[in-house]
């Protein structure tokens, strides 16, 4: 829902109801994960996706009907091995929507977490999708150290021991950045034949450190603030480090590299980019990134770099572990040339490492195209129910 916030925020500032469509199951080959939304807004004015294109007509559609008649939709679309024109999923997966209509009459509970998605505070909203419980309603969880007069939670799912439950669980689910269901009693006791939440989560956005403020900089900044990372630009040099010769948005530090890495927060959700190539900077800053939490950390540089690299980092004492996290040279064999290009090799790499990809092309592989990492968000645990 991040992408269509601004939408949605005007939509609800207005007073104006409108159709909110969120992904809540996936199964097998589905385009989209649990969390991706399309909302139809006044004058038939549609955001988002949920599926890429197979199902957005009915979608549409039906965000209509329930913004008409007020009442909340859960519906499961998949593939029809009868009519392969039929409304339906043509990649052979299904997911299962929620629907439902958006105001400030409806959803009191919204503006406070448009708010916070935008600021980059982190929030979950749980809404029930099953059982005996008010489909559609919302309780959104802020972290214990934003709990504020309000403890940290706006709205109810219906009851206060489930409200208490979920609160407790959505914590812990946003600590780790989780999109995910759970089931519960009436009072908030597990129980698998009670009601269903969904619990999403809106974690800030990941970081993207590039080092060295070369032209590739530039293009990999670029497209890391594509791919929904909060990039940050690093070099000694000021010269060089000026936010002139970055996109808008990119913040520019002048700093030694691992002197700023060192004072950096950093978790398994950060890609760490080295572009340098200059020993003098590379070394103590590999040192600091393969010590510490990231989810890649990647190095620019010729086979002839990466040799003599290596052999500093070893004579430097970084263990054989520390060095197999390491994607040395950076990036994916693309043939790429230009900054640009190299850009998308680098993101390639990063993507493919994230969701378990080959890097191969489609053509050359079998089964599922939209394989599902453990890590991804789906079912209980995080996998496709």
């Amino acid at each position: 829902m991040r992408d269509i916030l601004p939408a949605l925020n005007a939509w609800y500032t207005a007073g104006t109801p409108f159709g909110l469509a969120t992904v809540v199951a996936v199964s097998r080959s589905a385009p989209r994960d649990p969390g991706a939304a399309m909302a139809v807004g006044p004058g038939g004015e549609a955001v988002g996706s949920v599926s890429g294109g197979c199902v957005e007509g009915a979608v549409f559609e039906l965000a209509q009907e329930v913004v008409e008649s007020g009442t909340a939709r859960l519906e499961t679309f998949g593939y029809s091995d009868e009519d392969a024109f039929a409304v339906g999923l043509t990649c052979g997966g299904e997911i299962t929507l929620l629907v439902r209509r958006v105001s400030p009459a409806d959803d009191p509970v919204f503006g406070a977490v448009a708010e916070s998605v935008a600021a980059g505070r982190p929030v979950t909203v749980a809404t029930v999708i099953g059982g005996p419980a008010p489909l559609g309603a919302t309780l959104a969880v802020w972290p214990d150290e934003e709990s504020g007069p309000s403890g940290g939670v706006s709205g109810s799912l219906g009851s206060t021991g489930l409200d208490v439950a979920v609160t407790a669980d959505a914590r812990g689910e946003l600590a780790q950045g989780a999109t995910i269901r759970r089931h519960y009693g009436p009072h908030g006791e597990r129980r698998e034949d009670a009601v269903s939440v969904f619990l999403n989560s809106f974690a800030p956005p990941p970081r993207m450190l590039v080092f060295g403020a070369i032209d590739y900089a530039a293009a990999v900044a670029r497209i890391g603030a594509f791919l929904g990372y909060r990039v940050t630009v690093c070099d000694a040099r000021p010269v060089f480090a000026t936010p002139k010769r970055f996109p808008e948005g990119v913040e520019v530090v002048v700093d030694w590299p691992h002197r700023y890495l060192n004072g950096t927060a950093t978790d398994t959700r950060t890609v760490i980019c080295v572009l340098t190539h200059d020993p003098k900077f590379d070394v103590p800053l590999l040192e600091e990134a393969l010590r510490r939490p990231a989810a890649y950390i990647g190095a620019m540089g010729s086979r002839r770099t990466h040799d003599d690299r290596m052999k500093r980092l070893v004579d430097a004492g970084v263990t054989d572990h520390e060095l197999s996290r390491l994607r040395s040279p950076v990036g994916l064999d693309l043939g790429a040339r230009t900054p640009e290009e190299v850009a998308v090799s680098v993101a390639a790499e990063i993507v493919a490492l994230r969701w378990g990809g080959s890097g191969a092309p489609l053509t050359a592989t079998g089964g599922a195209i939209h394989q599902r990492h453990p890590d991804a968000p789906g079912g209980e645990d995080g996998t496709a129910p």
